[in-house]
């Protein structure tokens, strides 16, 4: 009777085979399944009953709930693998496990049912070749005696039941610990729990996947165990199973002797007591404890001054100011001058950049050079609505339900870069939720919750965006009248079912056909309760002033990428609420707060530490503010093509309405083409480029030799030397030189008869300096 066994099988597996071979429709092949094969399983399966055969008894195993996951932990189905968009070796599983249909079709139906073996699992290709038994180009990926093999073998040998939508599902994941801090020689297993629709939980600790968000502080082993390998930090270690993921946040303190240990206590104390009534400084205090790291010392007033005028003004302050400064002897006089830059037009002008950058306020069209119109009025519009100090959630929704011509309304001027439902849903999630949704455009997103409904949905809020009689993109550029159309329709790109506007990760939107649903959006971001919107904002500004965000990159917020210091962004998000999302009163607190008064020179153990901010980070400037740092500092404006009709004399960097002025030296020094919602397309990292640019400038070279510059008037003057190197180092550097640089540079000045050379040389050399260029 064995051989009427395995005779049945085979011809189960031949007629499966060319079932698979002859079609892809999962209708009809589950129909035949149904009709023919399945009762020749149950013969074979009824024949081995009679006879007594001791054949393994297994559970039901689920493709989706149990198959999956091993694909995604052994990376199978990752994009450098069989989940890119052309498969590997012409096998294509979905990306991240996003679709079981397209997997299952390719594991059981593809390649005539080659890969894999009903009546013997174990010979199956998909095994031998994740085993390593046959040559496989992505190496061994888990051993004959895993679960993930014991997994496998079981679902083959049940007949290798396919998705079923009215099958359990996944509908939670619970894990611990979520927080931990671990010491020298700990370790700590991770326990994973997953719930489904049943009411049922599992322990899916051994077939979850680990990541880490960050490399050199611990380790995570394939099965949950965390080992501590760096000497401190903050990690990260994502948890992921189906398609539900969360973080293990492991804090792992500096090591510190017992003598360091009581000088740590003391000195926490004395926090302590001094941030008493700021909730702020004391979350920052809390974690410096968690890490047993002291802050810097805080940074002198030539520093502060130089430091704060740059990034709330960007603007450098002038000799006069910094040694106005220094003398003043008011306690609260690092307050006062945050109050006063905050008033100046130039703080205005510098974050109006900020914010055209974030809003693509671009001057060049996609397939022409030819300046788009409006530019100039949005960037106005914007800077206008800085100064007097709109608040924010009022500047959001005036930009996103703008309608009409950009001359009455220049905020229609977004609506011509961000054009697609592409465009407004990852330029809104960007910009204004710090979400990157992009992945789910194609598929569920890999690292968090956000499906294809969820984009295509939030993208009908714009379904009905109309614009007419102008092209933004023509052989002569323009302007565009941004309207809401009668109708309008979004439909999910896999099932084609018709999308009504929602939010994210919420409820649809209870509109009638009168409605605008751009207004019910920007009314649910801008509401107390939105989870994202606050906390982006303030995130982003913190990173502006930090040079990175507590959550970092600033709009990435994830559950797989958490908050650095989650307090201290709950601090920071209630204080800009509570003012009524008054941008200065932000700024205020950020740059009053102690950690911003610090200076970037490491003490102890800080010097490894970048996300507690127990010092400063130091940071290039930015292409604009250097390129005006320079013409500030020389004492000679740039002159910008177009001349004074189009840009006055004067007109600085920060003040230029797009990106199509061409200026070589800031496309060297990272200005963003403005193409995306993303401040990361900007570029402040040193280059080779860059420093060539500063020797070879020609306009730099001019701005030196300029009769009307700094350095003609120091070498022309009757100015001693000393006072003049005086006046060079604090105009540059915003402080006086120490006694070895005035002794260096008084012997360089001595040796030529060339005065003007000798001092466009020194000057020149400070500006090539780091301290110049770095704000610190």
């Amino acid at each position: 009777m064995r051989a009427y066994i395995l005779e049945a099988h085979f011809l189960i597996w031949r007629l499966w085979s060319n079932l698979c071979n002859a079609t892809d429709n999962m209708t009809l092949i589950r129909l035949h399944l149904v009709n023919l094969i399945l009762p020749l399983a149950m013969v074979g399966t009824f024949i081995a009953s009679v006879e007594g055969e001791d054949l393994p008894v297994t559970s039901t195993v689920s493709f989706t709930n149990d198959v999956m996951p091993v694909l995604t932990k052994y990376s199978c189905d990752y994009g450098g693998c069989h989940g890119k968009a052309t498969g590997q070796n012409g096998f294509r599983l979905s990306l991240f496990g996003t679709d079981a249909e397209e997997s299952y079709r390719e594991i059981v139906l593809k390649a005539k049912g080659r890969r894999v073996f009903p009546s013997s699992p174990e010979h199956s290709l998909i095994l031998k070749k994740a085993t390593g038994v046959t040559a496989h180009g992505g190496g061994k990926r888990f051993d004959l005696n895993s679960a993930a093999y014991r997994t496998l073998v079981r679902w083959i040998d049940a007949g290798m039941p396919g998705p079923d939508q009215n099958s359990v599902t996944l509908t939670g994941l619970e894990w611990s610990p979520k927080q931990i801090t671990l010491r020298s020689g700990q370790t700590q297993s991770i326990r994973v729990i997953a719930s489904y629709s049943n009411g049922t939980t599992r322990d899916v600790t051994e077939m979850a996947l680990y990541e880490l968000n960050e490399d050199g502080i611990v380790t995570v082993s394939p099965d949950g165990q965390i080992e501590i390998v760096g000497n401190g930090g903050i990690a990260a270690v994502i948890v992921k199973y189906g398609q539900l993921a969360g973080t293990v946040q492991v804090t792992v303190p500096y090591s510190t002797d017992s003598n360091q240990n009581l000088d740590l206590i003391r000195q926490y104390e004395s926090l302590t007591a001094a941030f008493q009534g700021n909730p702020l400084n004391l979350a920052l205090l809390k974690q410096w404890q968690q890490l047993q790291i002291l802050p810097s010392a805080v940074c002198d007033d030539e520093t502060f001054i130089r430091r704060v005028s740059l990034d709330i003004s960007g603007t450098l302050p002038t000799a006069e100011e910094v040694t106005s400064f220094l003398a003043n002897p008011a306690a609260d006089k690092r307050s006062q001058l945050i109050d006063r830059l905050l008033e100046t037009p130039e703080y205005a002008s510098y974050f109006s950049q900020k914010w055209a950058d974030i809003l693509q306020n671009r001057g060049k069209g996609y397939s022409t050079r030819q300046q788009r119109p409006g530019t100039a009025l949005f960037a106005n519009w914007i800077r206008d609505s800085l100064l007097h100090n709109k608040p924010y959630d009022h500047f959001v929704t005036e930009i996103l339900t703008a309608t009409g011509s950009q001359a009455n309304n220049p905020p229609t001027v977004w609506y011509r870069s961000v054009r697609t439902p592409a465009n407004y849903v990852e330029s809104v999630a960007q910009a204004f939720l710090g979400v990157r949704i992009q992945c789910a455009q194609c598929h569920h997103h890999p690292s968090d919750r956000w499906s294809q409904a969820d984009y295509f949905g939030f993208a009908a809020n714009f379904a009905r965006v109309g614009r007419k009689t102008g092209f933004a993109d023509a052989e002569v550029p323009t302007a565009e009248v941004i309207y809401l159309k009668d109708q309008g329709d979004v439909f999910h790109p896999r099932t084609g079912e018709l999308l009504k506007p929602k939010p994210l990760g919420d409820q649809e939107f209870d509109l009638t056909v009168f409605d605008d649903p751009r207004i019910a959006l920007a009314n649910w971001m801008t509401d107390n309760g939105n989870p994202y919107f606050a906390t982006t904002m303030v995130n982003r500004m913190w990173a502006h002033f930090f040079s990175r965000g507590i959550v970092h990159p600033v709009d990435d917020r994830r559950s797989t990428n958490p908050p650095s210091n989650p307090e201290l962004l709950t601090v920071l998000e209630t204080s800009f609420r509570d003012s009524g999302y008054d941008i200065k009163h932000l700024i205020r607190v950020i740059c009053n707060s102690y950690a911003y008064q610090l200076t970037s020179v490491p003490t102890g153990n800080n010097s490894s530490d970048h996300k507690s901010f127990a010092r400063f980070y130091p940071r290039r400037m930015s292409a604009e503010i250097l390129l005006d740092a320079i013409s500030q500092s020389l004492e000679v404006p740039t002159v910008f093509p177009g001349g004074p009709g189009k840009f006055p004399e004067g007109t600085r960097a920060i003040e230029l309405p797009d990106e199509n002025v061409e200026i070589a030296f800031l496309d060297v020094f990272g200005r963003p083409g403005r193409f995306k919602a993303c401040e990361c397309e900007r570029i402040d990292a040193p280059t080779l480029a860059q420093g060539l640019e500063l020797v070879n400038s020609q306009q730099i070279q001019d701005k030196l030799s300029s009769e009307d510059g700094l350095v003609n008037r120091l070498a022309g003057s009757s100015e001693a030397h000393p006072e003049n190197i005086e006046k060079i180092f604090l105009t540059l550097l915003g402080r006086s030189p120490v006694q070895a640089e005035l002794e260096v540079s008084m012997e360089y000045l001595k040796m030529t008869d060339d005065r003007a050379e000798a001092y466009r040389n020194l000057v020149w050399s400070l500006l090539a300096t780091n301290e110049f260029m770095f704000i610190r």
